[in-house]
């Protein structure tokens, strides 16, 4: 199993403008790809920050989903309106795997 987790910092002010973007890139990936992803906000440390977690069988699994999302313009459209939302360079990503 692949786990998925990509966080970004929140730019001040948009903590509602983030969430409602999360919410439709989550919607998206479902109708579009079948694939279910989650929304997560911290509890502790910096509460100016979100996260998408999916969780994927395998690498190939992940990479057949984000080249999908990276080649998608549905995808970059919601992107590209929502990039004010989020601290510039501030997105990052990590993979996890079961053990």
């Amino acid at each position: 199993m692949i786990t998925l987790n990509r966080t970004a910092s929140i730019a001040p002010g948009k903590t509602g403008d983030a969430l409602a973007f999360s919410q439709q890139i989550v919607r998206h990936i479902k109708e579009k790809y079948g694939t279910t992803a989650e929304v997560l906000m911290p509890i502790g440390g910096n509460p100016q920050r979100i996260a998408w977690q999916v969780r994927y069988e395998n690498l190939t699994q992940y990479e057949a989903l984000a080249t999908k999302l990276m080649t998608g313009k549905e995808y970059w459209e919601l992107a590209s309106k929502n990039s004010a939302t989020f601290l510039p360079g501030s997105l990052h990503d990590d993979l996890w795997r079961t053990i």
